[in-house]
């Protein structure tokens, strides 16, 4: 039963990553990710980053990228991220089971693959983030049920995903090692982990990350700039906004799961990933549907897990009734607060995606053509020269310029459409074909 529903569950998610990728819906990461994983083992870069390491400490990409090398296609990367998320609820599984019954482990994982949170990473474009809920918990898994070789194994695999993972696993080794103090494997284990962790993250931010970066700045801060913004309503509207933005993402996290994880003491090590989240003031980090969940599930699962086994050792029936309304609350997400936003990313492909799709297949396999995101995405996997139109007030500096006016609420056709009418207008790029809502133009420098 198991099994066949992380079989379903994959299926399901990648289905409908399929759907949204047909019907030209992705965003930009997608693009990023697969022009990234199909140079994995030549220049490891995308023409919107260059190098990826200046980035993100990602070596996981490789082991991606090799799948793609295999089915080279973005959608190799959907169904990458799907198998991923369903292979969430098997170690949970595990867990509940070490402990407790079997309908209760049974029942701990459907949740698990009920869960929102985890929908939306998985639905979302693919990231590094979309791998860690799984490894996360198949770490724990093994380094509970004392499985050393398997705990270092994906302690390895976890720390290839990103380099804030080094800082979160650096602090769970720290704990598992206090928690496992008079078990001298697993306290050594912990030990190992959390100072390996810490080598990792400085090895990235004093040698890898400034040999690849030519700027300095680091671009990833964005998202972790913490602290808080003062608008027009002043420093107590802004304070009352930023709690209430928070308290509704802890809610839509923990309400499906009625608060278990907090009855166990392992929550302690998904604190750090949540303030990771919550702190940072741009607010497509704590946007469920996101990407950056991925951060915090895995060790939220772990305590969820402990929670519930420890209420069925006490009171078998009570736990069955409290996992019944967990999957009920999902449900109820699901209908009220959707991750997947289906109105917007799910449709069945128009004529204008089969237009376009036939033209970018008409394109030259290596053309340097700047574009929108739902001709990047499409191209950035074959086209290692694919790039994307510039934000406001950047400047352009491929050969070709390829825009499809039937995508009206694009972001890079609304950002740079002034900038090309400007090109076309000086004759700097001159019309050299035209499909429909698409046109295709040249520079005259190429």
């Amino acid at each position: 039963m198991l099994w066949a529903a992380v079989a379903a569950y994959a299926i399901v998610y990648f289905s409908l990553g399929y759907v949204k990728y047909s019907a030209h819906r992705n965003f930009v990461d997608l693009g990023i990710f697969a022009q990234t994983a199909a140079s994995a083992f030549g220049c490891f870069c995308n023409t919107i980053e260059g190098s990826h390491w200046a980035f993100h400490f990602s070596p996981v990409l490789y082991a991606v990228g090799a799948f793609v090398y295999v089915w080279h296609s973005a959608l190799a990367l959907i169904a990458v991220q799907a198998i991923a998320g369903a292979l969430t609820a098997p170690p949970i599984y595990g867990i509940v089971r070490r402990y407790a019954d079997r309908k209760t482990a049974l029942l701990t994982a459907l949740v698990v693959l009920l869960y929102p949170p985890l929908a939306g990473v998985v639905f979302n474009d693919f990231h590094e983030n979309g791998l860690a809920p799984a490894v996360i918990a198949w770490l724990l898994w093994a380094f509970d049920g004392g499985y050393i070789a398997t705990a270092v194994i994906f302690a390895a695999l976890a720390l290839a995903i990103k380099e804030d993972q080094a800082l979160f696993l650096a602090a769970a080794g720290a704990a598992g090692a206090w928690s496992y103090r008079r078990d001298q494997v697993r306290m050594r284990l912990g030990l190992v982990v959390a100072v390996a962790s810490i080598a990792v993250f400085a090895l990235y931010f004093t040698l890898i990350q400034p040999h690849a970066n030519a700027d300095s700045h680091w671009a990833p801060s964005r998202f972790y700039g913490w602290g808080y913004s003062v608008a027009n309503g002043g420093l107590t509207s802004a304070l009352v906004s930023m709690f209430l933005q928070r308290a509704g993402y802890l809610l839509l996290a923990f309400v499906p799961l009625l608060f278990i994880p907090f009855r166990s003491r392992a929550i302690v090590l998904a604190i750090l990933p949540l303030v990771e989240v919550l702190a940072s003031l741009m607010p497509t980090t704590f946007t469920m549907g996101s990407h950056y969940a991925g951060v915090w599930i895995g060790y939220v699962f772990f305590a969820f897990a402990l929670g519930i086994a420890a209420i069925a050792r006490s009171d078998v029936r009570k736990a069955h009734r409290l996992l019944y309304w967990c999957v009920g609350l999902c449900v109820l997400e699901f209908a009220v607060a959707d991750p997947l936003h289906p109105g917007y990313f799910l449709h069945l492909p128009a004529a204008r995606d089969a237009r376009l799709d036939r033209f970018l297949h008409s394109l030259p396999a290596t053309v340097d053509v700047a574009t929108q995101e739902e001709a990047y995405t499409h191209l950035a996997v074959t086209d290692p020269n694919a790039t994307l139109l510039p934000e406001t007030g950047g400047e352009v500096r491929a050969c070709y310029i390829l825009t499809d006016a039937e995508f009206s609420d694009s972001v890079r056709l609304l950002e740079a459409g002034p900038l090309v009418e400007m090109l076309s207008s000086t004759r700097s790029y001159v019309i050299m074909r035209r499909e429909g809502g698409i046109t295709l133009y040249k520079s005259r420098r190429c």
